[in-house]
């Protein structure tokens, strides 16, 4: 009986840290291997309006979909002084933003390792960029920036002196094209539930 019990409890916990998609380029093949996460994202993309192409491009280049996406440890000489910022997991949310998403959404649950609360927190933010800045929710573009330099930043015009912040938007924003033209060809297929 205990052993019975200890095996569930590691099945479960397996099941929230899964492992990122071997291939991160086709979102068809991202959801082919996570059939789960396309459920998440559909279900995000209801509730929030934020199309699943934007979402999964702005994923990718936040954590590569790992659950336990962390900044680099920064240091002096060799003495750890540690990370850049308190971001955390699969959509890189800070603790403070994330607490507003808890408080705001009621799923005070939500966990930044857990893919379904990270795509839901995801959709939440970028339906708040629509509002408070008017920026579309299919253009992933400024919805990156908005995402990386936070509403007021964007507003005070922050990621203009960074050029290395627009280089990495226009990636987001190509990613986001060919995610959006891949996911054409078998989101119905998807959507039907037998494809894969």
């Amino acid at each position: 009986m205990k052993v019975s019990v200890w095996l569930l409890g590691l099945a479960l916990l397996s099941g929230c840290a899964t492992s990122p998609p071997r291939n991160p380029e086709n979102i068809c093949a991202i959801f082919k291997e996570h059939k789960s996460w396309h459920k998440s994202v559909e279900k995000s993309r209801k509730k929030w309006g934020v199309p699943a192409h934007v979402t999964m491009a702005v994923m990718y280049q936040e954590s590569s979909f790992k659950h336990d996406a962390q900044p680099p440890m920064r240091y002096f000489l060799f003495i750890p002084r540690g990370r850049a910022s308190d971001a955390y997991g699969y959509a890189q949310a800070k603790k403070a933003t994330w607490a507003d998403y808890q408080r705001e959404s009621g799923n005070g649950w939500a966990s930044r390792s857990d893919f379904d609360d990270a795509v839901d927190f995801m959709g939440w933010y970028m339906s708040k960029t629509s509002k408070i800045n008017g920026i579309s929710k299919w253009d992933a573009y400024n919805q990156y920036l908005n995402y990386h330099d936070g509403w007021g930043g964007y507003r005070r015009g922050t990621h203009n002196k960074k050029g290395w912040l627009l280089n990495v938007s226009r990636k987001v924003d190509n990613r986001s094209k060919r995610y959006a033209e891949q996911y054409w060809q078998c989101k119905d297929d998807l959507n039907k539930g037998w494809f894969w």
